[in-house]
């Protein structure tokens, strides 16, 4: 999986090392799970260990993983440009993190 959403610290011209903490000056979400399943593309609310704990960060699939299933929240799912996340740099580093510089979002459009 890819996991990105950082608002405190994956700003730009902020100290980016501090990225992935996670959290930030809004509430936490509530854990909503529901039945679908983690397939590839699908998209998740990433949390620490409470289900309830979900803030700032999520992870996009790039294959299924059931394990994750029911335990945390779907909020979406890849639509089209699949080919662009299958080219997301993978982590190598210690706990999957990306060594040298993480790939960047630019543009992002939600759509019901």
């Amino acid at each position: 999986m890819a996991q990105t959403g950082d608002v405190e610290y994956g700003k730009a011209g902020s100290d980016t090392s501090l990225a992935g903490r996670g959290g930030s000056e809004l509430p936490n979400i509530p854990g909503e799970f529901s039945d679908i399943d983690f397939d590839r593309g699908v998209v998740g609310m990433a949390r620490a260990r409470s289900p309830d704990s979900a803030n700032s960060q999520f992870f996009i699939m790039f294959e299924a993983g059931y394990f994750l299933n029911g335990q945390y929240t779907v909020v979406g799912k890849v639509t089209s440009g699949m080919e662009i996340v299958d080219k997301i740099k993978r982590g190598e580093g210690p706990n999957g993190s990306v060594l040298g510089e993480p790939d960047k979002m630019v543009s992002v459009v939600a759509s019901d």
